[in-house]
């Protein structure tokens, strides 16, 4: 039986518990409020994040990260992303020898632009081929319930990313494996962006032409950062792009696209995070990305105008104009 240890016990981290555990593994959930953790223990339920969703008797909950993750054959990072190095700093001397960890965040470092899983070894200081990331469509509330949905788990070692995908494979949850962890995760994190710049367009009260536009035209940027970065495109097109990108900005359940909405309605930033009530994290992963994409010579406007937005106090209502403004070029990426 593989051993577990999922450290976050959010909605992702504690659906992600949910999944190993029907598929038999054993697990143990790091949270940091003790009544989170006795909850999930005792009651098996997460009301703070999954309502009353019934957990399996078997996931075993605790603050002491180091408790849960001794023995661990496999590490679950499940924590804000701009948290993740803090935390892997602590947590460090208890990640047992040999341990896969894997990344379910869909971010990019601030100050450093690196993409999780590069965070992970570096902070963790283990070798990338010990790390994997997890990202598809991937809503957690559906998976909570038990709704079919599949995924990509990817490592640069086909064996880790194995490991892992026997571990989550449940009968409602299909894992995939490739070994373009670039590819996977920029996918992850950039559809958050574009969903954000969906949901504004939502708030303006703007339909179904403006929209499918904006996640078109945001999967050719994706497509043009990993391209850049040494993704395949291909890998974009599936579930951990493509696939992600629809249900980020089409569900209500998206964080990313719900914030967008209260954006679009005219909140500002403060109004709309609070009226989000969950993180989002396009409001602090747009700039790196934005940042990434102008070091290696890529057009993002799509991104650019988020940030613009978050960052910069532009009015939503000329966001379109200044998309639309822009020079013709023939279609493509």
């Amino acid at each position: 039986m593989t051993r577990v240890a999922v450290l976050g016990s959010g909605s992702w981290g504690t659906t992600f518990a949910v999944v190993l555990a029907d598929a038999g593994a054993k697990v143990g959930l790091w949270g940091r409020s003790p009544e989170v953790c006795d909850e999930v223990s005792h009651r098996h339920t997460n009301t703070r994040y999954l309502g009353d969703t019934p957990l399996p008797e078997t996931i075993e909950a605790s603050t002491d990260a180091a408790a849960v993750l001794e023995g661990a054959d496999v590490a679950v990072l499940a924590v804000p992303s701009q948290t993740l190095r803090g935390n892997l700093d602590r947590w460090r001397p208890w990640i047992p020898g040999g341990a896969v960890l894997v990344s379910l965040m869909k971010g990019v470092e601030l100050g450093t632009n690196l993409r999780m899983s590069q965070v992970v070894a570096e902070a963790a200081q283990v070798q990338p081929e010990r790390v994997a990331v997890v990202s598809g469509p991937n809503l957690a509330r559906e998976i909570a319930v038990r709704q079919p949905t599949a995924t990509v788990v990817a490592s640069v070692d086909a064996d880790h990313a194995e490991l892992v995908a026997q571990a989550c494979s449940a009968p409602y949850f299909r894992p995939y494996t490739n070994t373009d962890v670039v590819g996977v995760e920029l996918g992850g994190a950039v559809k958050n962006v574009i969903a954000l710049a969906v949901g504004i367009a939502e708030g303006m009260g703007l339909g179904d032409n403006t929209k499918a536009t904006i996640i078109t035209r945001g999967l050719a940027e994706t497509a043009r950062l990993g391209v850049a970065l040494g993704a395949d495109p291909v890998t974009l097109a599936g579930l951990a792009g493509l696939g992600d990108l629809v249900a980020t900005c089409a569900s209500p359940l998206s964080r990313n696209r719900t914030l967008g909405v209260a954006l679009g309605r005219g909140l500002d930033l403060a109004q709309a995070t609070a009226a989000a009530k969950h993180t989002a994290e396009a409001v602090m992963s747009c700039r790196p990305i934005l940042e990434l994409a102008r070091a290696h010579g890529v057009e993002m406007p799509i991104t650019e105008q988020v940030v613009e937005v978050v960052h910069g106090g532009a009015d939503v209502s000329e966001m379109g104009g200044r998309l639309l403004g822009r020079p013709r070029k023939p279609e493509g990426l």
